[in-house]
């Protein structure tokens, strides 16, 4: 799942978030996600803990790029 960002290869990130605070771990993504615009496009919930989140990679030229 790493290599699909690092390699400009994703357009929408949907996310499902549990509120959970880790002691450690890895990170989801690697270093080259760090560095790629996204724009929040849509905020949902299900349930009482549970965050839908989606993004979509704001690429050079698009329309809202800042």
């Amino acid at each position: 799942m790493r290599t699909l960002p690092e390699h400009d290869l994703v357009d929408e990130l949907r996310l499902m978030v549990f509120p959970v605070v880790p002691g450690s771990g890895e990170r989801l993504f690697g270093p080259a996600v760090d560095r790629t615009a996204v724009r929040l496009l849509e905020v949902g919930t299900g349930g009482d803990c549970l965050a839908r989140l989606t993004y979509r990679t704001a690429r050079e030229g698009e329309p809202g790029d800042a």
